[in-house]
């Protein structure tokens, strides 16, 4: 019964009871504002739902991880989402979900969609179609578009490394990550781990390590090109983490033995983030790894983006900013992991959402971040 309806609903901010207060907010009142807003198109930030409202955007053909199930089926999940925001930061969100599976027809609808909000999050929407609705949207429109499978769980993942890395004495340029997934999660993690100094990436897809030798395109293509920099990594996961510092998995459930967490570096750091069934066991990798995460919150460390998308959508809103950037997305990052800087434990590398000061944070740092682009 808990879903009955729906988890979200519309509620008036004024007061509706009686003839005045209807003349007030509708007509003949309304008219001033209308014509404020036709004449002054700031004023549209000002003085409508637009200054904190969200779209949530999903075609629900990679939904959660349950893969490719329709925009219907993404329905309560996008839901899920926009309760989240009106709980962990009072931002009002609505789910959008697109029959159309053509880049073209995604981007027209959320740019004809775009006069009512002031943000827009892209969510479950498969490889390589995202990369091009997210570019394509972030070039096109004059709001910030958040796609929170490559943004937010870049954020969280450099966050909890942050903390990580604090733990095992490591520097970000000298440390070897493994990247298992490169799909949105994978990529865009890959891409702001390198922003964040760190040099010695390789990614892997189901296929094995990605190198300039393999025929790709796309963004796979571009990880290529710009990780596993000097070539020499090749073969398969497994292969890739012989003697690696971090791996960081954001793909499939099971891939990975005891073996494969044994045959990596000292005192090493384990991201298996797959869900529901993570890439290895924790227990498992536990007895080998120094620190191990996952995204379940039935283990310690759940690297989970809920930490990261209501803060940021906080602080894009209250900025005015007008896209998100890489220093929006490091600063959100450092500030998510140090909120617990006076309580870090290889049990608790990144705080709960439920944690005092967590949105603020990352809200701020997105604000200031968002003051220096």
């Amino acid at each position: 019964m808990s879903h009955s309806r729906g988890k979200v609903e519309v509620s008036a901010r004024v007061r509706l009871d009686g003839p005045e207060d209807l003349a007030k907010e509708y007509t003949p009142g309304v008219a001033e504002v209308a014509e404020r807003v036709a004449d002054d198109p700031s004023a549209l930030m000002r003085e409508t739902v637009k200054a904190n409202a969200v779209a949530i955007v999903s075609d629900g053909s990679a939904l959660l991880g349950l893969g490719d199930r329709g925009p219907a089926a993404a329905l309560p999940v996008m839901e899920g989402k926009a309760a989240l925001l009106k709980r962990f930061a009072d931002v009002d969100a609505w789910p959008i979900c697109p029959v159309s599976r053509d880049p073209d027809d995604l981007v027209r609808t959320v740019k004809d969609l775009a006069t009512s909000f002031g943000a827009i999050n892209l969510e479950d929407i498969a490889a390589p179609r995202c990369f091009t609705v997210e570019r394509r949207l972030h070039d096109e429109l004059d709001i910030p578009v958040f796609h929170d499978d490559q943004h937010g769980t870049a954020v969280v993942v450099l966050a909890a490394l942050h903390n990580a890395m604090k733990l095992t004495d490591r520097e970000a340029a000298g440390t070897s990550v493994v990247i298992s997934g490169a799909g949105a999660a994978g990529s865009a993690t890959a891409r702001l781990l390198r922003e964040a100094g760190y040099e010695r990436i390789v990614v892997c897809d189901s296929q094995g390590v990605l190198h300039p030798g393999r025929d790709l395109v796309g963004e796979k293509r571009w990880l290529a090109e710009n990780t596993n920099r000097d070539g020499t990594v090749e073969g398969s996961l497994r292969d890739a983490l012989s003697g690696a510092d971090v791996f960081i998995g954001v793909s499939a459930g099971g891939l990975l033995g005891e073996d494969d967490i044994a045959a990596m570096a000292d005192r090493a750091i384990v991201f298996a983030l797959a869900n529901p069934d993570p890439e290895i066991d924790p227990d498992l990798a536990g007895k080998h790894a120094e620190i191990v995460a996952t995204g379940r919150s039935d283990h310690p460390n759940q690297i989970n983006n809920v930490l990261v998308f209501p803060g940021v959508f906080r602080g894009l809103l209250d900025s005015g900013a007008p896209r998100v950037t890489s220093r929006m997305l490091l600063a959100a990052a450092r500030a998510l992991a140090d909120v617990v800087a006076d309580d870090l434990t290889p049990q608790r590398i990144v705080p709960t959402v439920f944690d005092d000061g967590v949105v603020d944070a990352v809200a701020g740092a997105v604000m200031e971040a968002a003051k220096e682009d």
